[in-house]
């Protein structure tokens, strides 16, 4: 894995969580950077990130979340909500002796971020959302609205199924990947691609296989992505769509509001988060810093890790160095 750190093993709670260190604070002058990847993706989703964090002298530490990579995978769907997650990030602060962490997010990670500055203030010391803003409870149960606007093939409805979906891109994690991992289209052909483009399965089992070109991310790369998935399975991630709902019911009456000084770097061709869902974040988030980087897909940290790692360090010197 190049020089991505080793991983370390330790017990958060009741769960054994793999942990990536990069330490460039010895001294403790900052709070530590907790970073929190997506969906599908482990800690080495922050390759090109751990190591340039740590140099600006900070110390970062990136996981695998529950039922991901290297940690352990429990198989039980109820345990991968959001109260319990969040309760995991609070036991590794305690496994590590860290009262208030940064906690830096991508895609499923940027919304498990957010939540934890909901949940448990008084452990976040600041927020960094890459892609995922932070939205107002809807109305609605978030499925019957995903239904309703792109039909039942959306990936969010499709992987409510129990045992299908993994089971489906377990039978070809290199495909998956290399499917997955592809560059953005340009805004001008997103009206023509969606919905058809949210059918996950069903473009893994259909679609063209996609030319070298373009993937995005190295081919040694992908291979580790592939061989994690291989070892973990992938009913980790699927578990955390299927609490989409609970998730939403769990917020009912919650104060929503993230006071923690807080970070929003979205990404121009993000076709699954697109930058102008964050236009209201302001109403929930008072102390937010906003940003857009041009010619750039959901996959940021693969994509455009110089300007993303740009933002980052300078909104953290700003903010948190001593």
């Amino acid at each position: 894995m190049d020089d991505f750190p080793a991983p370390q093993m330790i017990a958060a709670g009741d769960t054994n969580l793999a942990i990536y260190e990069s330490n460039g604070d010895h001294e403790g002058r900052s709070p530590p950077i907790v970073l929190v990847h997506g969906w599908p993706e482990i800690a080495f989703a922050w390759k090109n990130q751990i190591h340039t964090l740590a140099a600006e002298g900070f110390r970062v530490i990136a996981f695998d979340l529950k039922g991901f990579g290297n940690s352990d995978a429990p198989k039980d769907s109820a345990l991968y909500d959001a109260t319990h997650i969040t309760a995991d990030f609070c036991a590794l602060l305690d496994a590590l002796s860290i009262e208030r962490a940064i906690f830096c997010g991508h895609d499923w990670g940027g919304a498990l971020v957010w939540t934890m500055a909901q949940r448990h203030p008084e452990r976040v010391a600041g927020v960094i959302g890459l892609c995922t803003p932070v939205l107002p409870r809807p109305p609605a149960p978030p499925l019957a609205i995903v239904k309703k606007r792109f039909g039942e093939k959306h990936y969010f409805v499709q992987f409510q199924e129990p045992k299908v979906p993994e089971k489906l891109f377990e039978t070809d994690p290199d495909r998956f990947f290399r499917l997955m991992f592809q560059r953005p289209p340009p805004r001008e052909r997103w009206a023509a691609l969606v919905p058809r483009v949210y059918d996950l399965p069903g473009r893994f089992e259909n679609a063209p296989p996609p030319s070298d070109d373009d993937i995005i991310i190295p081919a040694a790369d992908i291979q580790i992505y592939a061989n994690a998935f291989r070892k973990s399975g992938f009913h980790g991630g699927m578990n955390i769509y299927r609490n989409i709902d609970r998730n939403w019911e769990d917020m009912k009456g919650r104060d929503e509001t993230v006071r923690a000084p807080s970070l929003w770097i979205g990404a121009e061709l993000d076709l699954f988060l697109p930058p102008e869902s964050a236009e209201k974040m302001v109403e929930l988030v008072p102390d937010l810093e906003k940003h857009v980087i041009q010619g750039c897909g959901h996959w940021m940290m693969w994509e455009k890790p110089d300007e993303a790692n740009a933002l980052i360090i300078d909104w953290l010197k700003r903010r948190f160095s001593a």
